[in-house]
């Protein structure tokens, strides 16, 4: 497993993170698990609401650091962070894990007996550098709009979290939400990365058990759709199986089709 030095610690006797770079406004940090206090924080975020850009200037400012942001939901019904039962002692590394060996193991558990893998659907995202950076402008819009009043999160925040890119949040936490299901959330961190190289998805916000993604090249073609639908149905199978649109054609039409977010719930 490889893994780099957490800034973290540094913020407890520099809140503002100065030395680190950054500006940050006052925030906590956390390092409450399933299994008591971890040996060092796992994520910080800021008591107070966010303003638009701000996602954008932690995302430049943060990186040089090792820190990525995301938005979370400290006023759900579960709390926030320190509530979600975090279990790092249980995460692997995402590099570890094989994403369409994942996603076909998942699917062979979960489909129809006589409906084989029919493997990852085609990149859509461009293999040019300003591509694929482009991939943090509809990410830095997605961002605003959840931080920004009545949207759809009652009390998002935004944190910061040591991760070597925006795939490997939920890993670098030990995010419980998919505990039903993954209890080893890095296996799904894989398939994350994958999307981000095929699809330039960025991890833009968790609650206790939802994840959301900004998609900067979403399917465009029905096929596309179909093809991505699959590796969602295998990644969360309650978003059909609960969902209202249970059929791979009918969420790939109205759920995946030129769709830039991407959202996901375990039960």
């Amino acid at each position: 497993m490889a893994t780099l030095p957490n800034p973290l610690p540094l913020l407890a006797t520099d809140p503002a993170g100065r030395a680190l770079g950054l500006a940050l406004p006052a925030g906590r940090l956390v390092d409450a698990t399933d299994g008591g206090p971890w040996h060092e924080p796992l994520l910080w975020h800021a008591d107070a609401p966010s303003a638009p850009g701000d996602w954008a200037a932690q995302q430049d400012a943060g990186r040089p650091a090792g820190l990525v942001p995301v938005v979370i939901e400290v006023g759900g019904g579960q709390g926030g962070p320190e509530d979600w039962e975090l279990m790092p002692a249980d995460t692997t590394y995402p590099g570890d894990h094989d994403a369409e060996e994942v996603l076909a193991g998942f699917w062979e558990e979960y489909a129809a007996e006589d409906e084989p893998w029919p493997g990852l659907a085609p990149a859509t995202l461009g293999t040019d550098g300003d591509t694929k950076a482009d991939a943090d402008a509809p990410a830095a819009r997605l961002a605003d709009s959840l931080l920004a009043p009545g949207s759809a999160f009652k009390e998002p925040r935004l944190a910061l979290v040591p991760a070597r890119r925006s795939a490997d949040i939920p890993a670098a936490i030990g995010w419980s939400g998919p505990v039903n299901y993954e209890s080893d959330t890095a296996r799904l961190c894989a398939v994350l990365r994958s999307w981000e190289d095929r699809f330039g998805i960025r991890v833009l916000a968790l609650t206790f058990n939802q994840l959301v993604l900004s998609v900067a090249a979403p399917p465009t073609t029905a096929a596309q759709a179909e093809a991505v639908a699959a590796e969602h149905f295998a990644f969360c199978p309650d978003n059909l199986t609960q969902g209202t649109h249970n059929t791979l054609s009918a969420y790939a039409e109205h759920e995946l089709l030129n769709k830039q977010t991407w959202s996901f719930w375990w039960d």
